[in-house]
């Protein structure tokens, strides 16, 4: 009888130091961090089922790589840089952790001065910024519809606005659908309006900003720590 009461209490203490070294070998689960997609119609998933569009196929992405990371669509069809700037405060409610910021195509479109797009966007990230949010910047790259000095405008205000906010920084959303680098090739990954990506197409954006959006979870778990 007294052994067996004796025997009781160590190996309560021998599961216990089992359980905790248990713990210290295992990987601590990463922290689930949420993310907000602000963009248009590239974003938002114009002309494919839900399913098909960018922030769904991101987050299966993200789901295969175990990312813990929850991804919210706030892409608006038609929407420029100034709809994003009219709509940033409220998107970013408190559960948000970061921002993909994707916006410029449709000022592109309308041959909207580039000068007015730069502003919007530093409005944006000025936005984020207040809150202390990490941001990926998606930018594009302008035809040459308006003129050399317009593209140059337009191309340099991407890069220029995230080496003045820091933030990290993808070159241009529509790149992976041209093979090879040859833009001739991208139209098989378009939709017949031949402006926005189809599955296919959005399968290979994903496939390339993919390793930036990781980038932006660290960076905001980063700065919940």
């Amino acid at each position: 009888m007294l052994t067996n009461l004796s025997y009781g209490p160590r190996l309560r203490e021998a599961k216990a130091l089992a359980a905790a070294l248990f713990l210290l070998a295992t990987p601590a689960t990463a922290q689930e961090v949420t993310l907000v997609a602000l963009g248009d119609s590239l974003t938002q998933g114009y002309g494919l089922p839900e399913d098909e569009g960018f922030v769904a196929q991101m987050q299966d992405w993200l789901d295969a790589q175990d990312a813990e990371v929850s991804l919210v669509n706030a892409g608006v069809s038609g929407d420029t840089t100034a709809g994003g700037l009219a709509r940033v405060e409220w998107s970013l409610t408190d559960e948000v952790d970061g921002m993909i910021v994707a916006l410029g195509g449709n000022d592109l479109l309308r041959g909207i001065d580039p000068a007015v797009s730069r502003t919007n966007l530093r409005g944006i990230l000025e936005a984020a910024e207040g809150r202390d949010l990490p941001v990926l910047l998606v930018g594009l790259e302008a035809t040459g519809n308006y003129g050399p000095d317009y593209k140059d405008a337009f191309d340099a205000m991407y890069p220029d606005l995230a080496a003045e906010f820091d933030t990290l920084y993808a070159e241009n959303f529509l790149a992976p659908l041209a093979e090879d680098g040859e833009p001739a090739t991208a139209r098989r990954f378009l939709q017949a309006d031949g402006i926005h990506p189809n599955a296919k197409g959005v399968a290979r954006i994903v496939e390339a900003l993919g390793p930036r959006v990781l980038d932006l979870a660290q960076a905001a778990r980063a700065g919940d720590s």
